[in-house]
């Protein structure tokens, strides 16, 4: 049997074969397994201070040390205070003794008898402020809106949900506005302390010193 014709069969086959090979179905990959992706929680965002919700001090703390360490330092000069200053309150016609304290952020005032009440729709609270040292009759009456409602830690105790309100004094020649919650003083050296939050706008505290304001001293 002679080969050329085998040859011939195999070739002409070739095309044919090529052609049945290209129509096959080429099969899809298959697909991988991926692991589900789990969302990222954001981080949370602190809730806005509302006179129904009390805010976090130690938090306010911690922001209020982070922007001031971002705060440049001038050779301006700065108006210098003591550590104990009288302080006139808006409202009031005698003056009371107040603490200059730097360890505290926010401003405090002796205050009795609170009650809340609504005008034009906003939160109000009125307050009896009275000089908590002997023998002081100094007593007056006073309204002010509510700023919030701001949760304090006490010493040796937890932290309780006071009051804030924005009261206008004056020290020395300077008026001022701040923030003050209502507290009970009656255990403290003044019925008045001025915390960080007032002080940053005031000047600097000389802690060997009292009744400066009246001498306008700046360094």
């Amino acid at each position: 049997m002679s080969c050329v014709p085998l040859l011939a069969v195999v070739f002409a086959l070739s095309p044919a074969v090529c052609a049945a090979e290209a129509a096959k179905p080429v099969p899809a990959p298959e697909a991988k397994s991926e692991a589900p992706v789990k969302p990222v929680p954001l981080p949370a965002t602190p809730a806005e201070s509302t006179p129904d919700g009390p805010d976090d001090q130690a938090a306010m703390e911690d922001a209020e040390e982070a922007v001031a360490v971002a705060i440049p330092v001038n050779a301006d000069p700065v108006r210098v205070y003591g550590w104990r200053e009288d302080v006139l309150i808006d409202g009031m016609n005698e003056k009371l003794l107040a603490k200059l304290d730097t360890g505290a952020l926010t401003s405090s005032i002796h205050a009795e008898d609170k009650e809340l009440f609504e005008r034009d729709g906003k939160k109000w609270v009125r307050f009896i402020v009275t000089d908590t040292r002997k023998g002081s009759k100094i007593r007056a009456r006073l309204e002010a809106p509510l700023v919030r409602t701001a949760r304090i830690k006490e010493p040796n105790a937890e932290s309780v949900a006071r009051e804030v309100v924005r009261l206008s004094f004056q020290i020395g020649d300077r008026k001022v506005r701040g923030e003050f919650t209502l507290n009970n003083r009656n255990n403290m050296l003044a019925p008045v302390l001025l915390g960080r939050s007032v002080l940053k706008d005031l000047g600097w505290i000389d802690s060997t010193r009292t009744h400066l304001a009246d001498q306008n001293i700046s360094r």
